[in-house]
């Protein structure tokens, strides 16, 4: 369970999604073998996720996941969920706000409807794709807190895959400590302190559509 390529000299910020998935494809070429597999975390994830699955000439998919926001503060993740119905709860928040357990479970049916809205969209009646024995990477355009992306890998790693990889172009050094924890190998190309906003290491860091998604899914 270690890091590539953090120590890689990386121009910041990225241009956009796909300038950023194109120096994270090297650094994934690099030091992953055998990948069967590249799953993009909607909807920034999809467009750096295709850059990969391109250069390594793969599958691309998508994994669904959600922040569980906080009552009138949104931004702040009381938890997250996958589209497995994994539920990863963030339990000092909880306690500090101390919010109700029927408020909570709200939040996560609220959430839920909108993965499988999403799911219906991207997918378009396809079958989840089967992670079970197969070397796969999980891809977003980067992670601050650490809260979806931390729920996509342990949902995934539930369904047993051979060798779970997560790719991303940016990371807070404390939160990449954590995640390593949660992958057999994590693929960084820059862990800027102070961190900020993962937009901030962009210059475009456009609010993607979920047909900007379909059509990078169905290339």
């Amino acid at each position: 369970m270690h890091a590539e390529g953090a120590h890689d000299v990386v121009e910041l910020p990225f241009a956009n999604r796909a300038a950023a998935g194109q120096a994270l494809a090297q650094a994934v070429q690099r030091s992953v073998a055998g990948i069967e597999l590249i799953l993009g975390l909607p909807r920034g994830g999809v467009a750096v996720g295709a850059e990969i699955a391109s250069a390594l000439h793969v599958p691309l998919d998508v994994f669904l996941v959600r922040k569980v926001g906080a009552p009138g503060q949104p931004e702040l993740a009381m938890g997250a969920l996958a589209e497995t119905g994994h539920i990863e709860m963030n339990q000092s928040v909880l306690d500090r706000l101390q919010v109700a357990d029927d408020v909570f479970k709200a939040v996560i049916e609220a959430e839920r409807r909108e993965i499988e809205r999403r799911l219906e969209h991207y997918r378009e009646g396809r079958p989840a794709p089967d992670v079970q024995g197969r070397r796969v990477v999980v891809v977003d355009d980067g992670v601050a807190t650490g809260a979806t992306t931390l729920v996509a890998l342990r949902a995934l790693r539930a369904q047993r895959p051979a060798y779970l990889v997560l790719a991303v172009p940016v990371c807070p050094p404390p939160v990449l400590n954590r995640l390593e924890s949660e992958s057999d190998q994590v693929v960084v190309l820059a862990t800027p302190h102070p961190f900020g906003a993962v937009g901030s290491w962009y210059g475009d860091f456009h609010q993607m559509t979920d047909d900007e998604v379909t059509v990078l899914l169905g290339q």
